[in-house]
């Protein structure tokens, strides 16, 4: 009897962890459902090099590596988007030393709760700086240090409404605070080691597809401080993405940036690359 009620009460504990084991897989397996990961790599060398070449030239050796990713939870009513940019590229032409073409991080969180409507509530943090020292070059050959990382830094909170009339084009409002986070390099914050400025922030997101093999993106940002709305800034960043097979893609990005707290003049990056691109996730 003292047998029997044994192998009983083993055999209820043995199913008993089970369905715990049973209940915890249902549920993790649940929760990768709501959650949708995207992660492309890409990587670009240009090498040109000359020997007893009669009409002139120099040795050039340039690189860049891209890694872009976005990560999506979405469970009725709420959908919690974090996208994330890295870039970062150097180049080396004749005697001239190594120099940096391109560095970027690029952080952001949105999340949005979905009322059933087209206008939907919203809050959102985002992070902008680089990886390492940022120099411009003089005449001579010598350099100044102009950046580097966290200095400057912009953190961005906001909290808002936004708007989606249709699956292409996406766009919100609110108001947010804003802290520019620098270290040594002070003009980028009006001489403070951290400003921080109350405002009005907008953000469109455009993503069409062209044709079976070409999309463009764009992204503008404009931030409007209350105390001054002259000295609104405005980033817009631009991609037309081109894919020739599975692992070949030309890219050509334009990025636009006017900072009045860094000067009058509107910045502006092109980049135009032909690489290897490889999806991960």
């Amino acid at each position: 009897m003292k047998t029997t009620i044994a192998v009983l009460l083993n055999i209820l504990m043995l199913t008993i962890v089970v369905a715990q084991e049973t209940d915890v897989a249902v549920a993790s397996t649940a929760a990768q459902t709501l959650w949708k990961h995207t992660v492309i790599m890409s990587a670009n060398l240009t090498q040109v090099s000359f020997t007893d070449w009669a009409q002139g030239g120099e040795n050039a050796l340039a690189y860049a590596l891209f890694l872009e990713g976005k990560s999506t939870y979405s469970a009725e009513p709420i959908e919690w988007v974090n996208s994330y940019k890295f870039g970062f590229g150097q180049a080396k032409l004749g005697s001239q030393g190594i120099r940096k073409t391109d560095d970027k991080i690029d952080l952001e969180s949105v999340l949005t709760y979905k009322l059933g409507v087209y206008i939907n509530p919203y809050a959102s943090a985002s992070l902008k700086t680089q990886f390492v020292e940022g120099v411009v070059f003089a005449s001579d050959g010598t350099s100044v240090p102009v950046s580097d990382f966290f200095d400057p830094a912009y953190i961005t909170q906001s909290l808002g409404v936004g708007y989606q009339p249709i699956a292409k084009v996406k766009t919100r409002l609110g108001v947010g605070v804003r802290e520019i986070v620098t270290s040594r390099y002070r003009n980028y914050s009006e001489g403070k080691k951290i400003l921080v400025d109350g405002g009005v922030e907008s953000v469109t997101e455009v993503g069409w597809t062209l044709m079976e093999n070409i999309v463009v993106t764009s992204k503008l940002e404009l931030f409007a401080p209350l105390n001054n709305f002259k000295k609104t800034l405005i980033r817009s960043d631009n991609t037309l993405a081109a894919k020739v097979n599975k692992y070949v893609s030309a890219n050509l990005n334009v990025y636009l940036l006017n900072d009045p707290k860094t000067q009058a003049r509107t910045q502006i990056k092109q980049t135009l690359a032909l690489g290897i691109s490889y999806t991960l996730l």
